[in-house]
């Protein structure tokens, strides 16, 4: 007989205490209008043993005390019954998540036992049953809605089944794939995989192989996954690409005869370099009365997409057009985007125009909303207008100088007004012939830059204005305005303590002066080498810029009114505008759109998602 070694405790075989309680609630959350005895419960978790047993009942009764769980009759339990509400489930990489309602301000914790069959983007229906100190805990009910229909993972392949498996929790759940829908995939390959059900009983959801990205490594497997991982769908439905076709690239002599003919006034764009979709243009002539007008003119997208249509579905699940590294998944078909509907030079196109009368002082006089039909003469670069700015000759150095101090007037008034002066930088990657990273380059806004975003915030606001329902007159629609809340006083107390701890003051008296208090900061160290961390603590102080029907203003442009107009190619907001703009030109009034607030959540929510995936995509070819 064996001796026990001295200074070895003896471990015990025993669970701890509160060892069935998760899964006791993970059942009930993979069944939560179920009813279940205690000798189901322990038939369930396989307990055999009267040790056992009778820690399943212990786990019951705290659960019950808890008011997690509440009894049914005398044998029975269920999951406590309290008010049902709905809201969009976010899970974390480490199990558990948080559901987001927009008319609480506080999240509601589920941990990862009660979350059920949810994933990430779900919206889902659940209940309350911890509320202390405003600190909510609830459990997932049941999935109202899939946020998404494809997943990307590797395959692995054994004899006569396959599974997807996901590049992570937060991005899926494994997918069994019968061997006839796996479409050509070999084991180990990375694919994109389409849900083709969801069981009943929450198992595993069955799928079909959609697109082969080859084996883990390439640029394109890559960046399909960022793409797909985001809620992201990088191929457009044959319905869709079908109704793209059919749209007619001629201008009807009809359609010529309903619009401003604005052929013959001199317009140009200017587009960063690599551009392909040109969705803005400016033209500039002098009238009979010696003043200056300056068009800033739109392509006219939403003349070529109806409300409703396959093409108008697929635009807004999108919502956005997202801009990786390498590649752009755009929100339109290309056919759209790059042909139809994108400001080419030299040939005519469709527009939607808002046209500035200036006085030669740079003062703005009157405006005109119109449809119109345009032609580009010149298509211009940043690098080639900054150039010109800079003192290079060109047949359009006098044009271009004009426009450029009257942008230079407008950007001087908004920062006068309290608009927040933010220097743009971007990380730009140079790629060789095969897509691959040889350097980065930093862009930074310069006046070129500035001359078109100063008419572009132009238009928006004026549209903005057009479109805010007048009360007086009876007019009850809503718009979708661009909406930057005040910042959070919290956190404005945060970054003055982080700017302390480099010596600097940030004084700020009330919200409404916050900007040019922190301008006056960035100012004064504007050459120093801890400026752009400074920035980036500025930028995270402030609130997120959102849609909504709910016009709170613009705090970091300092505009009460403002909308998103001129790039309708790249974002659903502004087809919506568009749409409700010409109602008000052609009917004299808005039709009410009674989800246009749901349309709002729906396009911010995927705006965090393509800002996310951009980064996501930076971050891949930095390292």
């Amino acid at each position: 007989m064996s001796k026990k070694k001295p200074g070895r405790k003896q471990t015990t075989a025993n669970p701890p205490k509160d060892s069935f309680g998760n899964t006791v609630m993970a059942v009930f959350s993979k069944n939560p209008t179920s009813e279940l005895s205690h000798k189901q419960m322990c038939y369930l978790l396989n307990a055999k043993t009267p040790m056992e047993r009778q820690q399943v009942l212990d786990a019951l009764q705290r659960l019950v005390s808890k008011q997690q769980l509440e009894r049914v009759n005398v044998h029975s339990f269920s999951l406590k019954k309290g008010e049902v509400f709905e809201g969009v489930f976010e899970l974390n990489n480490k199990g558990f998540g948080f559901v987001r309602q927009e008319s609480q301000d506080n999240d509601v914790l589920i941990r990862e036992e009660n979350k059920g069959p949810a994933m990430d983007g779900d919206r889902v229906q659940f209940s309350v049953f911890k509320d202390r100190n405003g600190k909510r805990e609830g459990v997932i009910l049941s999935v109202i809605e899939r946020f998404r229909s494809q997943m990307v993972g590797t395959l692995k392949v054994q004899q006569d089944k396959a599974i997807l498996y996901p590049d992570g929790i937060k991005y899926g759940v494994p997918v069994a794939i019968p061997i006839d829908q796996l479409n050509g995939a070999k084991n180990g390959m990375r694919v994109v995989v389409k849900i083709a059900s969801w069981p009943e009983d929450k198992s595993q959801p069955l799928g079909a192989v959609v697109a082969l990205l080859g084996f883990p490594g390439s640029n394109d497997s890559e960046m399909i996954s960022i793409l797909v991982n985001q809620g992201f769908d990088p191929y457009f439905p044959d319905e869709v690409l079908k109704e793209a076709s059919m749209i007619s690239t001629e201008i009807s002599s009809g359609e010529l005869q309903r619009r401003s003919d604005l052929r013959d006034v001199l317009t140009f764009t200017i587009d960063p370099v690599d551009a392909k979709d040109f969705d803005d243009a400016l033209s500039y002539r002098t009238t009979e009365q010696g003043t200056l007008e300056i068009g800033v003119h739109i392509a006219d997208v939403g003349h070529y997409i109806r409300e409703g249509s396959p093409l108008d579905k697929e635009a807004l699940k999108r919502s956005n057009s997202v801009y990786l590294v390498d590649r752009v998944m755009p929100m339109l078909p290309e056919q759209l985007s790059n042909v139809l509907c994108s400001l080419r030079p030299l040939e005519d196109k469709l527009a939607f125009s808002v046209i500035f009368e200036f006085n030669d002082q740079g003062e703005i006089l009157k405006h005109r909303v119109e449809k119109t039909v345009i032609h580009s003469n010149r298509r211009f670069a940043y690098e080639e207008v900054q150039e010109i700015i800079e003192g290079r000759e060109d047949e359009y150095a006098p044009i271009i100088h004009k426009v450029n101090s009257f942008a230079k007037q407008m950007r001087a008034q908004r920062f006068k007004q309290g608009a927040l002066n933010l220097i743009s930088e971007e990380l730009r990657f140079v790629l060789s012939e095969k897509g691959e990273p040889t350097a980065t380059v930093l862009k930074t806004s310069k006046e070129a830059h500035q001359l078109i975003e100063e008419f572009m915030l132009l238009a928006n606001r004026t549209v903005a204005v057009e479109l805010t329902a007048n009360k007086e007159r009876g007019e009850t629609h809503s718009t979708i305005y661009r909406v930057h809340d005040l910042p959070d006083p919290e956190k404005l107390g945060l970054l003055h303590l982080f700017c302390e701890k480099f010596g600097l003051e940030l004084d700020i008296d009330d919200l409404q002066s916050a900007a040019q208090a922190i301008n006056a900061l960035l100012k004064s160290i504007e050459n120093e080498p801890f400026y752009p961390l400074i920035q980036s603590m500025v930028v995270r102080s402030m609130a997120k810029a959102v849609y909504s029907t709910n016009n709170k203003g613009h705090f970091g442009l300092a505009f009460k009114f403002y909308s998103h107009f001129t790039s309708p190619i790249r974002r659903y907001a502004d087809l919506v505008v568009h749409r409700q703009l010409f109602e008000k030109i052609a009917q004299g009034k808005v039709a009410l759109r009674a989800n246009l607030e749901d349309v709002c959540k729906k396009i911010s929510a995927n705006e965090r998602k393509a800002t996310e995936a951009e980064r996501e995509s930076t971050k891949y070819f930095q390292t």
